[in-house]
């Protein structure tokens, strides 16, 4: 029965350790651009298309 405790240490040290690391990273802004990047794949993508093309190229199928 002595490995309890030591089991609840070593929980409430992995707990606090990731709430720390959670702080100093929302502290820094590392996800601030989270939303843009999930708004990426609705942008317009006009220029990278070639002058005069009207519709996208088509795809090729994928052998099954």
């Amino acid at each position: 029965m002595t490995i309890v405790p030591l089991l609840l240490l070593c929980s409430l040290a992995l707990v606090i350790g990731s709430i720390v690391l959670f702080v100093v990273s929302a502290r820094q802004g590392d996800c601030s651009d989270a939303e843009r990047l999930c708004l990426m794949p609705l942008e317009d993508d006009a220029e990278a298309r070639p002058e005069g093309a009207t519709e996208p190229p088509p795809s090729s199928p994928e052998p099954r």
